[in-house]
């Protein structure tokens, strides 16, 4: 079976956003073992462009270290694919031998180039900005989806 895991940098403390992503994980089990990853995010201490990057150097260390399998960053400058070619991206992996895919979310001020560099691809959600909670609910809404798709089930219109 298929292992997925979303990495994500910080911890969701809403729990509207707990709730939808607790829901979409339960949904997933039945298509794959589905995890979700987090790591710390780096404080900061100014919002100066050194301390940024500074910040995503050090998070993008924490990511490097659980990222394993194919792994999937999502990042503005990455592929803008239908949810259709998402489901058939997600399906012609394991033929391909892969039995892991890492999707990884970066912080508040995205990721690292060395965790960009690692990506075995890249995907965007559009040119629109989410915050990274957020950005979690809806990747794991279309993980479902590509798997409902795959399945040829009604949940995709």
């Amino acid at each position: 079976m298929l292992t997925v895991n979303v990495l994500c940098v910080g911890k969701i403390k809403e729990k509207y956003l707990k709730d939808g992503i607790a829901e979409y994980a339960k949904r997933l089990s039945r298509f794959c073992r589905f995890t979700i990853t987090e790591v710390e995010e780096e404080p900061l201490s100014s919002e100066s462009e050194s301390d940024i990057k500074r910040a995503k150097t050090r998070e993008g260390q924490r990511i490097l270290k659980c990222a394993d399998g194919h792994v999937v960053a999502l990042c503005i400058e990455g592929k803008n694919l239908s949810s259709t070619e998402i489901a058939q991206y997600i399906t012609s992996l394991p033929p391909k031998g892969v039995s892991r895919i890492t999707f990884i979310i970066g912080g508040s001020y995205g990721l690292s180039e060395e965790v960009v560099r690692r990506a075995d691809m890249r995907l965007s959600f559009g040119k629109n900005t989410y915050p990274h909670q957020l950005m979690r609910l809806i990747l794991c809404e279309q993980i479902y989806r590509a798997f409902m798709i795959a399945g040829g089930g009604t949940y995709h219109k």
